[in-house]
C-alpha cells in the first residue's frame, strides 16, 4: 500500500475510491482502523464481540500522514499475529483464528488499495500470490479464474466470466 500509494499522497484524495461511498481518505483510514481492530482481536482474543476501542485520525491528518498511521496499524497487527500462539480464537462473527485474522489483513490492504487507485487513476492490480491466499482462505467457495479477477469479482468489484457483479457478499474468517 506505502509503495504504490505513498508516490501519490499529492494528489486530490478527497475524490471517492472507486465505488465506494467513501473518500479515497476515508478508505485509507478505514484500513488502519481494520488493521487495528484485528490486531487487539488476536491480542485479547475476546470470544464474541470485538473490543470497546476505535482509531481516531485527525481530519486534518494529510494522505502521507494517514498511510503512516495504515504502516503503524499493519506494523501492531504483524506483531500480533507472530506472538499469537496459532491455536487462538477470537472473535470476527464466530471464532476465527490467527490466520485468518491475517487473511483479513493482507484482503483489507489489497482491496483498499486497489478502489484508492481506482480512485485516484492510478493504474494497479493486487498481486496474483496474495490474492490467491486471500482466496483460499477468505472464499472457499470462489469459482475458478484468474485470481485477481476472481477476488475483485468475489467482493463486488468486478464481472466474471458473464457473472453480473455481486451486490453483496461476505468472506469467511471464522473457522466455526
Amino acid at each position: 500500500m506505502m509503495r504504490v500509494l505513498g508516490p501519490h499522497t499529492a494528489d486530490n484524495w478527497a475524490v471517492s475510491a472507486d465505488s465506494l461511498d467513501w473518500t479515497c481518505r476515508e478508505t485509507a483510514v478505514h484500513v488502519a482502523h481494520d488493521l487495528l481492530a484485528y490486531a487487539g482481536q488476536v491480542a485479547a482474543c475476546p470470544a464474541d464481540a470485538y473490543l470497546p476501542f476505535d482509531l481516531t485520525v485527525p481530519p486534518d491528518a494529510s494522505p502521507r500522514e494517514v498511510l503512516q498511521v495504515v504502516t503503524a496499524c499493519a506494523g501492531l497487527l504483524s506483531s500480533a499475529l507472530v506472538t499469537a500462539d496459532p491455536q487462538v480464537r477470537a472473535w470476527h462473527w464466530g471464532a476465527c483464528d490467527p490466520a485468518g485474522f491475517a487473511s483479513m489483513g493482507v484482503a483489507e490492504i489489497l482491496l483498499h488499495t486497489y478502489d484508492i487507485t481506482q480512485g485516484l487513476g492510478v493504474p494497479w492490480l493486487p498481486p496474483q500470490p496474495l490474492c490467491e491466499g486471500v482466496l483460499r482462505r477468505l472464499f472457499p467457495d470462489a469459482p475458478p479464474g484468474d485470481p485477481i479477477e476472481v477476488l475483485l469479482w468475489c467482493t463486488g468489484r468486478g464481472e466474471l466470466d458473464g457473472r453480473p457483479r455481486r451486490t453483496s457478499w461476505t468472506w469467511q474468517a471464522a473457522t466455526s
